[in-house]
């Protein structure tokens, strides 16, 4: 089957998370997705959390899937004449190196735009240009941090606390797949390249939208109306921290199911949606509430939260967490099991779905890893095992007309 990306080619200058997130997404998709490294050594993350001795680590073969490996080290002369050649014949260039490395290593986007007047050069920053941090090293919890996501997470007594979804690291690699894709898209109209740019702050503010609303509410009316703090707590100038608060309007929280004192995981998250209080009074056998003034409301409701999430509990005490979710989905009551990695990993829908995927490997046999979230009614994006390091640079180098012999020239200078 045709996919949608065949044919455009993709220079893979980034590693560790948020770039090599954004390429192997375009690589499911059907892109030509060449990741350079460096000869010898290659992505640290190869190397970091190993848990097979000589074997790449799960954290860079789930993040480099269906891309092939060039070795090349562009601070030799030969190095750099094989990179003008590959950037000559590529469609996008996508980096992830500090602030100026690319025009230390003599690849401006002036350099690379006379070499190539259609490459579209992609970049992972922490900070937006021109940011007065711009000058800061960035990772995950970093962004978290900077971005507005650990001031907003956790609960009103505790420290800003960090999501473990990367929101600072694959959120912004999925940002730039899209700032990708409406560049190429833009290139067949102008018929010229651009550069693009996404920040890991903008990326996790970007997802804190909801939170940004809450600051202007707040500075309006001095409350939030959905938050536990309201009615009798009290709010500062800023938006606080809200425990697992629904946020959206709807109460909600995780709540303890049968099994809690041993299995840490045996939570449900329910939420009391205005459209579902009648069957939720109905489940729990407290049918009076239906039309109780002093719960008929959504706002009624609000001073008695945590007595109708602690009679909800009482009624999940005999019931496990999947029971629970059984009997309420037929109300449609909106809830969720709370899944470990375990479960997920198990999980005989999403294996179904390709969400899950196990992956056989040349060095680590069989693994697992996540597959395309995005799902198409005409493609089935197939996940193949991440590249070995410099798996497929004879391959690149004979594509771009060196010869056998050059080959053995370029490694013999150590250039590849």
């Amino acid at each position: 089957m045709t996919k949608p990306l065949e044919g455009i080619k993709i220079i893979d200058f980034t590693h560790v998370q948020a770039g090599p997130a954004c390429t192997q997404l375009l690589a499911w998709f059907g892109a030509d997705v060449i990741k350079v490294e460096r000869p010898g050594s290659g992505d640290v993350t190869r190397n970091q959390l190993r848990d097979i001795p000589d074997a790449d680590a799960l954290y860079f073969t789930m993040l480099n899937s269906n891309k092939k490996s060039l070795t090349l080290d562009t601070k030799k002369p030969e190095g750099k004449e094989v990179l003008e050649k590959l950037i000559r014949e590529s469609d996008v260039l996508v980096e992830n190196f500090g602030p100026g490395a690319l025009d230390r290593m003599g690849f401006s986007w002036e350099r690379l735009n006379e070499l190539n007047p259609k490459m579209i050069v992609a970049s992972v920053k922490g900070f937006s240009d021109g940011h007065h941090y711009d000058d800061l090293k960035v990772y995950e919890n970093v962004a978290q941090c900077a971005g507005g996501a650990a001031s907003t997470t956790g609960f009103w007594d505790g420290p800003p606390t960090i999501s473990a979804a990367a929101l600072g690291d694959s959120n912004t690699g999925m940002h730039l797949a899209i700032g990708i894709l409406t560049a190429l898209l833009g290139r067949d109209k102008t018929g010229k390249g651009q550069k693009v740019a996404v920040s890991m702050q903008d990326s996790v503010l970007n997802l804190c939208r909801v939170k940004l609303r809450d600051q202007q509410r707040l500075e309006r009316v001095g409350y939030l109306e959905e938050y536990p703090q309201y009615p009798h707590g009290e709010f500062s100038d800023v938006v606080p921290r809200g425990g697992n608060a629904g946020g959206g309007g709807q109460p909600g929280w995780v709540l303890k199911c049968k099994g809690w004192e041993t299995d840490p995981n045996a939570y449900i998250y329910f939420t009391i949606q205005g459209h579902a209080w009648e069957p939720i009074c109905k489940v729990l056998g407290k049918p009076e509430w239906i039309n109780d003034p002093a719960y008929k409301t959504a706002e009624a409701r609000q001073p008695h939260i945590f007595e109708i999430f602690g009679t909800i509990e009482a009624w999940l005490a005999d019931k496990t967490k999947f029971e629970a979710v059984d009997i309420l989905r037929q109300f449609d009551i909106p809830c969720a099991p709370v899944l470990t990695m375990k479960e997920l990993a198990n999980d005989p829908s999403l294996r179904a779905s390709g969400t899950i995927v196990e992956v056989p490997h040349k060095k680590r046999g069989s693994y697992l890893t996540v597959g395309s979230p995005i799902k198409f009614s005409d493609m089935k994006p197939e996940v193949t095992a991440s590249p070995l390091l410099g798996e497929h640079t004879d391959e690149v180098l004979t594509s771009l007309g060196y010869s056998k012999q050059d080959i053995f020239n370029l490694r013999e200078v150590k250039a590849v």
